[in-house]
């Protein structure tokens, strides 16, 4: 085996390491702090903001700088510190109104590094605060500046996504958009994205090239991080697209403890030959 501490272990929260019930089990969390004790090196890299993944912090206790915001952040959770923003462009309220104004199922949030500020509510967009376990503040969008804005995030029934996926997928020099689940369309600064935070991790914690990169995910969010990795792992649950960019997919979902299915994965041999 080779060393483990030139090893970095990375994965999504939602879908990848929480169950369905948004917990992280015991047999994941042995995984995890089995890995470590052995040398190697933990993070985590998810949509959601600093506030949503503190109580998941308080039981990994991570030690390495982790990714927020789908990418627009690389924040120190040790010393409570961010190291790198990418915000949205100015223009980022007109095409909010756009997509509004044109689907008005649709819900929408506004993540700033103090919080969410929720401009459209529906029902998916109350469940997606339930889950998140926050409290947002509830606004006009006219009554916000467009500054710090790392990402916007849309809600909608999954059955109508595909409609406001095809208008989206038109905009041009104005953000990327991303799928993070049935549910989310997300708008992230332009060209940022997990596989972008990614790689300016690699240079922020200097990881160089005798160092490799294990990466976790399950939705469309975390494609470009699992092709840059040097070794992409999808849980069972994950869905096809993402399954095409593993060189690893488990089997075992979210719910059966697929992250350390990902551990196993690393120790064995094929992964450090």
């Amino acid at each position: 085996m080779n060393d483990i501490s030139k090893i970095l272990l990375i994965t999504d929260l939602d879908g990848t390491l929480l169950t369905k019930d948004k917990t992280i089990s015991e047999t994941d969390l042995e995984a995890i702090n089995s890995f470590r004790k052995k040398g190697g090196l933990f993070s985590v890299a998810t949509g959601r903001t600093i506030q949503a993944v503190k109580p998941y912090f308080d039981i990994l206790k991570p030690v390495m700088p982790v990714i927020l915001y789908n990418g627009a952040m690389i924040y120190d959770p040790k010393n409570k510190k961010i190291i790198r923003s990418e915000f949205l462009k100015s223009n980022a309220g007109d095409i909010i109104k756009d997509i509004l104004e044109r689907f008005p199922f649709a819900a929408c949030e506004i993540l700033k590094a103090d919080g969410i500020y929720v401009v459209k509510n529906n029902e998916y967009e109350q469940k997606h605060i339930q889950v998140c376990n926050v409290t947002p503040v509830y606004c006009d969008i006219d009554d916000m500046e467009c500054s710090g804005w790392l990402k916007v995030l849309f809600a909608m029934n999954p059955e109508k996504s595909d409609e406001v996926w095809n208008y989206v997928s038109g905009y041009k020099n104005s953000g990327d958009f991303v799928r993070s689940s049935a549910m989310f369309i997300e708008m992230l600064p332009e060209n940022v994205s997990k596989g972008y935070a990614l790689k300016k991790y690699r240079e922020l914690a200097g990881l160089d090239s005798s160092y490799r990169i294990a990466a976790v995910g399950d939705y469309n969010n975390d494609i470009e991080m699992l092709e840059y990795a040097d070794y992409g792992i999808a849980p069972a649950n994950a869905c096809d697209e993402v399954k095409k960019s593993a060189c690893f997919i488990s089997d075992k979902s979210c719910s059966e403890n697929a992250v350390a299915d990902a551990v196993k994965y690393i120790f064995t041999e094929s992964f450090n030959s």
